[in-house]
């Protein structure tokens, strides 16, 4: 999910270069035909793409434990509705993205800040009361899982830096969610 957020942050230029080049081999002289540009155009904004791709990657080498530990804090507040803990465990940039597919609800709007999102997090519980979150492993990290009447509803990955969430992505697709059942 984080690839195809990054992918859709590039310009069409940048994503076209970088997927021909780097997925698929073509030579930047293949790829200058398609974009109209000179073939060390191509190469740079297929450079830029990569470039972005590495700054958006998780952070650095946190330990599984300290994350664990976050994100069994993070379900806690969450679950006990504790606005000021949830906000003390987010960075005060985070960014909270969702995929619903267009098959479920979820926020019309990526929401950033601490703030915002520990709000919007408490949204989703006072909504669905029968809401169970479950820490589980997500993508090779701990995350959540959370459930309503024992249904998969949605799965959280999460990003943790320097002992706070800095991302969190939300599967809500029923379609992705079918593994998890």
């Amino acid at each position: 999910m984080a690839f195809l957020v990054v992918l859709d942050a590039m310009t069409p230029a940048e994503r076209v270069a970088f997927v021909l080049h780097d997925v698929f081999g073509y030579a930047f002289s293949e790829i200058a035909d398609v974009v109209d540009r000179t073939p060390a155009a191509c190469r740079q904004l297929a450079s830029v793409a990569r470039r972005r791709l590495r700054e958006a990657a998780p952070g650095g080498p946190d330990p599984a434990t300290a994350t664990a530990e976050v994100v069994r804090d993070l379900r806690d507040a969450w679950e006990r509705k504790d606005v000021a803990a949830l906000v003390g465990l987010l960075d005060a940039r985070v960014t909270s993205l969702a995929d619903s597919g267009g098959k479920v609800p979820v926020f019309a709007h990526v929401a950033q800040g601490a703030e915002e999102v520990a709000r919007g997090l408490l949204t989703v519980i006072e909504h669905n009361p029968d809401l169970r979150v479950v820490e589980e492993v997500v993508n090779g990290r701990p995350g959540l899982v959370c459930r309503v009447g024992g249904r998969v509803v949605s799965v959280v990955a999460l990003d943790v830096v320097d002992g706070r969430v800095r991302t969190i992505w939300t599967v809500r697709n029923p379609d992705k969610l079918a593994v998890w059942a």
